[in-house]
């Protein structure tokens, strides 16, 4: 019997091999239009995001440029990210703490990042990973189903589940790990109708096990 452990390990090299390349699908030029644009994903597809942010960012690219504008206007150029309300608010507040707390710049700890408003340990990885190199476990919709269906946790709580995997995954490979879930998430593991066909896991996957067995 294999430990969880080498479990997970075997699980990184078979996803590695299937995804070489792997880095955010959301565009951004800097640590801040990155942080922006991660707030915006919350419930929202990468794409969709990716369709607002370069009209958002040429009327509004800075810190100083959100803090001065009015909430209506954040919410008018963010509409279609849905939730604007609390994004647009949320944005704003975040860009006042920046300037008043960090002098504009965006903080790359996690313990910094997540005094933000709009940004929990999520937005906050993303942030750390994408435009500080720096490593994170990033816990969203695709990380918990996968990891829960592959036994890699029992837990549903994000932060239970990012502590799990930091104990299973090598630190240096934390970013890219949860990338390739994501990038496997939207291709073959998906949450309503997964394809099991196709998936290069099934001999390690309890999930895989159990719907051949019904």
């Amino acid at each position: 019997m294999m430990t969880l452990k080498e479990k997970a390990g075997k699980i990184r090299q078979i996803l590695s091999t299937a995804y070489p390349d792997v880095k955010t699908q959301l565009d951004f030029r800097s640590p801040f239009q990155l942080l922006v644009a991660t707030q915006l994903s919350a419930q929202c597809t990468d794409k969709q995001v990716n369709q607002v942010t370069p009209v958002l960012f040429d009327r509004l690219s800075s810190p100083q440029d959100f803090a001065r504008a009015d909430t209506e206007t954040i919410e008018n150029l963010i509409h279609s990210t849905g939730f604007y309300h609390n994004k647009a608010r949320n944005i704003k507040r975040c860009s006042e703490m920046l300037i008043n707390r960090f002098q504009g710049r965006v903080p790359d700890t996690i313990e910094e990042l997540v005094q933000l408003p709009g940004v929990g340990r999520k937005t906050a990885n993303v942030v750390l990973g994408a435009a500080f190199g720096k490593p994170g476990i990033v816990v969203d919709t695709h990380v918990i189903r996968i990891s829960r269906r592959l036994g890699l946790t029992q837990n549903q709580n994000p932060e239970k589940i990012e502590l799990d995997l930091m104990v299973l995954i090598p630190e240096r490979s934390w970013n890219a790990f949860c990338q390739r879930l994501i990038y496997f998430g939207r291709e073959i593991c998906r949450a309503r109708k997964p394809g099991c066909p196709s998936c290069p896991l099934p001999h390690l996957c309890p999930s895989a096990v159990e719907n051949a067995g019904a």
